[in-house]
C-alpha cells in the first residue's frame, strides 16, 4: 500500500548518502572537524552537522584544508621540537570578528587569510617566535604571527605603505612582514614583504621590498613546508651544530683544529674559505657532546649553494687527523622588487640614491642581518 502522502520522509543518515556525493562532500572538509562535531552533537543527523559547518566555513572550501593540514603539521613540529610555543598559539577568531577588522580598517582581507585566523587567531607576543627564532652575531631575531586585532593596530596608510596589514613582528627589531590589501604604490594585491626603507631617499614612499610570497596561503604553507622537513631552523638559537653519539667510545673525542668552505655563487665563480676552528674557538667534541655556532658572510649573486669539512685532532691519538665532511647546501634570497616612487626619480637623482643607499656602516649592516635578508645591492647573506 502506498504511504500517505504528507507523511515526512526519514531523517537523512550517513548510511543513506550514495557513495561518491558523500565522498566528495566530506573531501572538502577534514575529519577531525567532522568527528568533533559529531561527538559535540550527537542529537544532530550527519545532514543537519554537514549543514552547520558548511554555512559556517563554506565560503573557506577552496582553503580550509590546506590550511588546516599546514596548522596540524606546524603543531605537530612544535609539539616534537617546542611544545611551550604551543601555548602561544591563540583560539580561533569568529566571522563578526574578521568583518569588526574589515570596518576598522577600510579593506577587505583575503579568504585565505580569513580563513587561517578561524584555525588560530595568531599567537601571543612571546620569544620564540612562530615564524622564525635565530640569534645571528650578537644580534636575535625572534617574529611572531601577529593576531587579528594587533594587525589591525598596526595598519598603514602612510606613504610608501599604503593598504598594507602587518602580518608578523619581531620584537627585537620591530621590523614586519607586510601583506598589500590593494594594488598600489607598484605593489601586487596580496603581496607579502619585508619593507627595505631607504633611510636617505628625499621620497619617503620610496620603500623597496623583499617579497616572500604572492598570496596568504603560498606564505604560510610554504613557511611550514620548508619548517616541517628541516629547511628552515625556526627555534634554533645557532645555524651550525656538531654532536658526537653519547653511545660513542670514549676514546673517540677530538678536537676540531680547522675549517674549509667551498662556495658556489649563481654564476659558477667560486671562492674557497679556509681558517683555524670556527668562530675563534677550537671545541671538544665528546660523547654525547653538542656544540653550535653562528657565522656569516655575503657574496655577490642571490642565490647559491655552500660545502665543506672540518678538521679534527684526536685527543686519545693526537697525531691522528680526520675530516668530517660537511653536505652542500643551498640558498635562495627572496625577490627583491624596487619601490615605483624610487623609479620614477630622474637618472642622475636614482645614481645618487644608489651610492648613498650603499653605506657600510655597522648600523646598516646590523639592521640587515638581524632580519637575515641581503642588501639592496643584490649581495646575498651566507653562513660559515
Amino acid at each position: 500500500m502506498a504511504a500517505p502522502l504528507d507523511m515526512e520522509p526519514p531523517a537523512l543518515s550517513l548510511e543513506l548518502l550514495p557513495t561518491d556525493p558523500l565522498l566528495l562532500i566530506l573531501s572538502f572538509l577534514d575529519y577531525r572537524d567532522l568527528m568533533s562535531e559529531e561527538k559535540s552533537q550527537r542529537n544532530q543527523s550527519w545532514k543537519a552537522i554537514f549543514i552547520s559547518t558548511y554555512s559556517d566555513l563554506g565560503r573557506y572550501i577552496q582553503y580550509y584544508a590546506t590550511l588546516k593540514k599546514a596548522w596540524d603539521d606546524l603543531e605537530k613540529y612544535l609539539g616534537q621540537r617546542c611544545p611551550r610555543m604551543i601555548g602561544s598559539l591563540k583560539e580561533s577568531v569568529q566571522e563578526e570578528d574578521l568583518d569588526a577588522v574589515e570596518a576598522q580598517i577600510g579593506c577587505k582581507l583575503p579568504d585565505d587569510y580569513r580563513c587561517s585566523f578561524r584555525i588560530h587567531n595568531g599567537q601571543k607576543l612571546v620569544v620564540p617566535g612562530l615564524m622564525g627564532s635565530m640569534a645571528l652575531s650578537n644580534h636575535y631575531r625572534s617574529e611572531d604571527l601577529l593576531d587579528i586585532d594587533t594587525a589591525a593596530g598596526g595598519f598603514q596608510q602612510r606613504l610608501g605603505l599604503k593598504q598594507c596589514l602587518p602580518l608578523t613582528f619581531c620584537i627585537h627589531t620591530g621590523l614586519s612582514q607586510y601583506m598589500a590589501l590593494e594594488s598600489v604604490e607598484g605593489r601586487n594585491k596580496y603581496e607579502i614583504f619585508y619593507q627595505c626603507p631607504d633611510q636617505m631617499a628625499r621620497n619617503p614612499s620610496a620603500i623597496d621590498m623583499f617579497i616572500t610570497g604572492t598570496s596568504y596561503l603560498e606564505w604560510f604553507t610554504s613557511y611550514v613546508n620548508k619548517v616541517v622537513t628541516g629547511g628552515y631552523p625556526i627555534i634554533r638559537d645557532q645555524i651550525f651544530r656538531i654532536e658526537m653519539s653519547k653511545d660513542a667510545l670514549p676514546e673517540k673525542a677530538c678536537q676540531l683544529d680547522s675549517r674549509y668552505w667551498r662556495i658556489t655563487n649563481a654564476k659558477g665563480d667560486v671562492e674557497e674559505v679556509q681558517g683555524p676552528g670556527v668562530v675563534g674557538e677550537f671545541p671538544i667534541i665528546s660523547p654525547g657532546r653538542v656544540y653550535e655556532y653562528t657565522s656569516c658572510t655575503t657574496f655577490s649573486t642571490t642565490s647559491g649553494y655552500m660545502e665543506g669539512y672540518y678538521t679534527f685532532h684526536c685527543l686519545y691519538y693526537k697525531e691522528k687527523f680526520f675530516n668530517v665532511t660537511i653536505p652542500r647546501f643551498h640558498m635562495v634570497c627572496p625577490t627583491f622588487k624596487v619601490s615605483t616612487a624610487r623609479m620614477e626619480t630622474n637618472h642622475n637623482e636614482y645614481a645618487v640614491d644608489e651610492d648613498e643607499d650603499s653605506t657600510d656602516t655597522d648600523e646598516y649592516e646590523d639592521r640587515r642581518r638581524v632580519m637575515d635578508i641581503p642588501a639592496p645591492s643584490g649581495r646575498c647573506p651566507h653562513h660559515t
